[in-house]
């Protein structure tokens, strides 16, 4: 093979090489995008919610109210009598068995939307008002076109009868699409209409608090005594081969950790973000420590032999000039880390907090679900609005681990030096 042959087939092998590494990012960049199409796509239609528009007329009487009602005297009322006569209304023929197929077109809680729209407007007494109830998830699913009409009738949730009153209330504009604020105010439920993730959003904000509070601090402490005044011996040399291994172990051991000690020995409550943030940051310790002590070895040693040379001692040189310098590189790992740890669901499942939690937390120590945790209940149930409302799920952890992701490239882009 002559000279110019061999240089030929080497060309020809980098162009390979290129297009081969072209090909696996193009591969790559499908993958992810068809994900991302498909969880969109499904997920898009939680944030809506199917209403039905109903006449209420605020009848004390019914009601059984005073002539001046307090407050409380409107919230002790009872409405069912009340939101039956006002559903009712949306037939044209008063008949038993229609009147029984069109409240399951309704929310199981449709009195209690009446009931909170008369509290937060108590001047509507003995006046009517046209409120728009959230409609049962069967209708929300129909009208929003994910629900089959052609299947036999014994295979679907909904009647023909039940279809044609639907049809009706379309064409006299009585159903309408809402911003579906459920989702993010409510708890979890067992109807996929009134279920959000406000229990378990609260739930990872509190837990990604305390993981912060807890882990950065005793991280960076950590990183600095290693890297910077730790004598170097064969101790040291344990302690840092053990937290590179602890950096690798499945997140499903500190679970256990937590359920043995947290839950089992010092008797912290059951499914809080207390106990989910103190396990999430055993967790992220290592994750932190690993780069930070990469950024402060980063720093050249002219920095600290500067300080040195000037009169500063060397606790002086490490906080006043070595640690400024490491920040950026610290501070993009520790968000990193917390990433890591909001997206975790193993050693949640350990601790109790894939609990069925209906109340929002008012503190670190109620019980709470996480949005991981959330996303793992809701893909169990069988009803057609959870498969949205778990797509809409991943759709907001996703947009909160991206937008992690970008404050931790911008800080080390923005702040981080260049040693020449």
């Amino acid at each position: 093979m002559t000279k110019d042959q061999r240089i030929k087939k080497r060309h020809r092998a980098e162009a390979r090489f290129k297009l081969y590494g072209l090909l696996s990012i193009i591969l790559a960049l499908t993958f992810v995008g068809f994900l991302v199409f498909t969880i969109f796509s499904k997920g898009s239609d939680a944030f809506s919610k199917t209403t039905i528009k109903v006449n209420v007329s605020f009848n004390a009487e019914i009601l059984s109210l005073p002539s001046n009602p307090s407050l409380e005297d409107i919230q002790d009322a009872d409405y069912y009598d009340l939101a039956l006569e006002s559903i009712n209304k949306l037939l044209l023929t008063s008949n038993p068995d229609d009147e029984k197929l069109l409240k399951k077109l309704f929310s199981p809680d449709f009195d209690l939307e009446i009931k909170n729209y008369l509290v937060k407007n108590p001047d509507l007494i003995n006046q009517t008002q046209d409120i728009n109830l959230t409609s049962s998830d069967d209708i929300d699913q129909l009208f929003k076109g994910n629900f089959p009409r052609d299947i036999p009738e014994d295979r679907r949730q909904v009647n023909d009868r039940q279809l044609e009153i639907f049809d009706e209330l379309v064409a006299q504009d009585k159903i309408q699409k809402k911003f579906n604020n459920y989702f993010f105010t409510n708890g979890d439920s067992r109807d996929p209409e009134l279920a959000g993730i406000g229990a378990s959003l609260l739930g990872s904000f509190f837990s990604v608090v305390i993981c912060l509070i807890l882990s950065f601090p005793i991280a960076i402490l950590a990183s600095i005594y290693l890297e910077e005044f730790a004598p170097k011996n064969k101790i040291t040399d344990f302690i840092e081969i053990n937290i590179n291994n602890l950096a690798a172990v499945p997140s499903i051991v500190y679970g256990l950790l937590g359920l043995g000690i947290l839950l089992g020995f010092m008797n912290f409550p059951r499914s809080t973000p207390l106990v989910a943030g103190i396990t999430l940051a055993l967790m992220t310790l290592p994750r932190i420590i690993i780069p930070c002590r990469a950024s402060l070895k980063a720093v050249p040693p002219s920095i600290r032999e500067g300080a040195l040379a000037v009169g500063a001692s060397k606790f002086q040189s490490v906080f006043h000039h070595v640690v400024p310098l490491s920040l950026p590189g610290t501070l993009s790992g520790t968000i990193i880390g917390l990433a890591q740890a909001l997206g975790e669901t193993a050693p949640l499942i350990l601790i109790g907090m894939v609990a069925f939690v209906v109340d929002i937390p008012g503190s670190p120590i109620d019980p709470a679900s996480s949005l991981p945790a959330q996303v793992y209940l809701w893909s169990e149930s069988a009803e057609r609005g959870f498969v949205e409302k778990t797509s809409a799920t991943i759709m907001i952890l996703l947009t909160f681990l991206i937008v992690m992701n970008f404050i931790a490239v911008y800080l080390r882009q923005k702040f981080e030096k260049k040693w020449n």
